[in-house]
């Protein structure tokens, strides 16, 4: 079997996703830029939303579990008065409404999606649905009963009404949140429907948009080392987990897979750490009297 060409190159490169490109798109113009072998990213965000998209190159794709995990925050503007067929303003409206709730009573609904709730993704999602992704189901024309999921829900807060029609919303929220099902869900609960307009990620765990990349840069500073400059440490994705050192000893073992011995630090028995060494990330796993027994063992 070929070996993947391309550079071992590890780390995140955070990107201000644009509008109309799929996530795996900006991926791949990512590898190409870098000449990686080897990239992922945290999150899938829907071709026409904008924002955070962040790019894990090399060793950092064993930390993408964790920024998956996430707290993220949603900025977006939901249209009242019509449902869509993608619960987006890319479908056909389905069904039209003349009920415009107040201010007031938009404030009200929203906490009922506060905390941990349910919720059915959209029609045209990434869940699979025996075996074929549930959007290409759709757009055969088949109408399918998605199960709900659980989801937890920080906060969602109203920033604004620009005109009757139009509410501006922020959500922060775990993972697998659809901004999507939100509109429309608010939307049936006030009486009147709605769909997203438009949708922004501003945060993803510790990456910011503001800290992001444009395509047009990237393409800019494709194969210069002004690029490589712009890549963050691989253990920025690992910001939720708390940190131990390894001991010499301990690090020979772990990196090797094994269980090994860390100094003591801020953990509690059985919980999830990450372990360095020489300043750099070593392992991900349990700690247990002393010792941290590895689930991921990075190679830097």
């Amino acid at each position: 079997m070929a070996r993947k060409k391309g550079r071992d190159i590890s780390g995140w490169l955070i990107v201000d996703k644009p509008a109309d490109i799929t996530s795996t798109s900006v991926v791949n113009k990512v590898r190409w830029a870098l000449g990686a072998k080897k990239a992922g990213h945290a999150g899938t965000l829907d071709p026409a939303a904008t924002g955070v998209l962040a790019v894990a190159l090399g060793e950092a794709t064993k930390t993408v579990p964790f920024i998956t995990d996430a707290l993220k925050c949603y900025r977006f503007q939901v249209r009242l008065g019509a449902a869509t067929k993608t619960d987006d303003a890319e479908g056909e409206v389905t069904r039209t409404s003349d009920l415009r709730p107040t201010d007031e009573e938009i404030a009200a609904a929203l906490t009922a999606f506060e905390g941990d709730i349910e919720q059915v993704p959209p029609q045209f999602s990434a869940v699979k649905v025996d075996g074929e992704r549930a959007y290409a189901l759709a757009r055969a024309g088949e109408e399918m009963e998605l199960a709900a999921r659980p989801l937890y829900v920080e906060s969602l807060v109203m920033l604004g009404r620009p005109d009757a029609d139009t509410v501006e919303l922020e959500l922060v929220c775990g993972k697998g949140g659809y901004v999507r099902s939100i509109a429309r869900d608010l939307g049936q609960k006030l009486g009147c429907l709605g769909h997203v307009l438009w949708l922004r990620r501003e945060w993803s765990g510790p990456f910011e948009a503001s800290d992001g990349i444009t395509l047009e840069e990237i393409e800019e500073l494709a194969k210069t080392p002004e690029l490589d400059e712009k890549l963050l440490p691989v253990e920025l994705g690992l910001d939720d987990l708390p940190q131990l050192k390894a001991t010499p000893e301990g690090a020979v073992r772990l990196k090797n897979g094994n269980p090994g011995m860390v100094l003591p630090g801020e953990a509690e028995w059985g919980e999830e750490v990450w372990v360095s060494h020489d300043g750099k990330p070593l392992a991900v796993g349990i700690y247990k009297s002393g010792e941290v027994h590895p689930s991921r063992v990075f190679n830097l």
